[in-house]
């Protein structure tokens, strides 16, 4: 198994639970590992043959920024759906971060892992 990896994508977003979360927007970062072969890309020097992970990317951003979720775990698991679904992605480990969420803390957010590999 080969991984596609995209870090620190920041995205602009209505999350929270709170009253006033739901008036403004929170930035969110995901971390994504996708499991793929590259092979056949490595081949062809091909991006139809390859995960695309500039098209994962701009998919994945613009639903979190069209969303308005309560909850992390909610936006984590459709945002993993999506990937699995529309990109042909047996597995895949999506990190989620709420910037700032806990005052005392850097980060904070969930992992989840979806599919098999």
């Amino acid at each position: 198994m080969d991984i596609v990896f995209l870090r620190g994508l920041r995205v602009d977003t209505v999350i929270g639970i709170y009253d006033w979360e739901r008036r403004i927007k929170q930035t969110v970062v995901l971390d994504l590992e996708m499991a793929t072969d590259v092979r056949k890309a490595a081949a062809t020097d091909n991006i139809k043959d390859a995960l695309d992970y500039k098209a994962v990317a701009k998919r994945v951003e613009t639903f979190i920024a069209e969303s308005e979720f309560q909850l992390v775990e909610t936006m984590a698991e459709h945002c993993a759906q999506i990937i699995r679904d529309e990109f042909s992605v047996s597995w895949l480990r999506l990190t989620l971060n709420k910037i700032g969420a806990v005052g005392c803390a850097n980060d904070v957010g969930v992992i989840i892992e979806r599919g098999s590999h």
